[in-house]
């Protein structure tokens, strides 16, 4: 068997074994053929051949369909269908840090992954991406709170319709404007309003994770850029950086101005995912405020349930 066949195989067990409800996804009821008598069992099995008995089929019970795996990695069906079946040849580093998220690997298995592909496996001390299948069950069952999920270096990997219908959708954002110290620093416009206390608490804690960062994952090569392009266009934060400023997420109120429902008054809450460096945003209102009524009008007004992840490698969903 080639090296290609083996990714094909490795990948689809990893989906296999992976549900909808891990990654953070609901599961559509299953849809009939045309001609098929509900409950008869005739339904089953009615994928084409590529997908047969994968577990992608619309009435299988177990395992992420091709479907749900493109929506998490914002890969292409028909990519991840090739890749799958050895048609796909080359996945980029992009594709396969994409694909070890979304399967939720492990280490070892990501390791694997990327000799599977023929490409050196991320080096130590990097700033982890990956979202463990907890944390995405976590995250599934508070659809109505706006939710984001960011790594040590504040970049964005995952987040919820809430959260995009809320702050705009990150997925059409170029990569480095999903990073939250890039964009407050940097004055990429959004939605978030800050008094100046605000703001000065905010950047003093992005800067301290930051500098955290540096020490915890010194070899991350990325890391090290963002910092140095901060350093270089923002003088505030060069200012900040150098005077090795200390600072903490507690709980704050942030007005977000939407272009639809008008302002909204919300707190804000950071929360840090021990043992894998992650920070989740959450946003809130009291029950029975204007702020909670906008807030529920958006989640019924939006998208569908699920969660989403930064694509990261769209230049990967045309065909190789």
């Amino acid at each position: 068997m080639t090296r290609h066949g083996e990714l094909g195989i490795a990948l689809h067990r990893w989906r296999e074994r992976m549900t909808p409800a891990e990654a953070g996804l609901p599961r559509a009821e299953p849809h009939p053929r045309p001609g098929a008598v509900p409950g008869s069992g005739s339904e089953a099995g009615s994928g084409n051949g590529s997908e047969t008995g994968s577990g992608s089929e619309p009435g299988s019970g177990t395992g992420l369909r091709l479907t749900e795996l493109a929506r998490l990695t914002g890969l292409s069906e028909d990519y991840l269908a090739r890749l799958e079946e050895g048609r796909a040849t080359s996945p980029s580093v992009q594709v396969l840090t994409a694909l070890a998220r979304a399967l939720c690997l492990s280490d070892d298995e990501r390791g694997h992954l990327f000799l599977l592909a023929g490409q050196s496996p991320p080096g130590t001390g990097r700033v982890p991406d990956r979202v463990p299948a907890s944390v995405r069950r976590l995250l599934g069952r508070l659809p109505g709170t706006p939710l984001g999920v960011h790594d040590a270096a504040w970049n964005l990997i995952t987040w919820n319709p809430l959260w995009a219908a809320l702050l705009g959708d990150p997925a059409a954002a170029p990569g480095r404007d999903r990073n939250a110290a890039w964009r407050h620093f940097t004055g990429v416009p959004g939605r978030i309003t800050y008094t100046p206390e605000q703001e000065a608490r905010f950047e003093a804690a992005l800067v301290a994770d930051l500098r955290a960062a540096t020490v915890h994952y010194p070899t991350d090569v990325r890391l090290r850029f963002l910092i140095g392009e901060l350093r270089r266009v923002s003088g505030r934060f060069a200012v900040l950086w150098n005077s090795r400023i200390t600072g903490l997420h507690d709980t704050t109120v942030r007005t977000v101005r939407h272009p639809e429902a008008g302002s909204l008054t919300l707190e804000c809450d950071t929360l840090t995912v021990p043992g894998c460096d992650l920070r989740i945003t959450a946003y809130s209102a009291a029950p029975g405020t204007a702020a909670a009524d906008r807030l529920e009008l958006l989640d019924a007004l939006g998208h569908d349930a699920g969660l989403t992840a930064a694509p990261g490698a769209a230049a990967e969903t045309a065909p190789l």
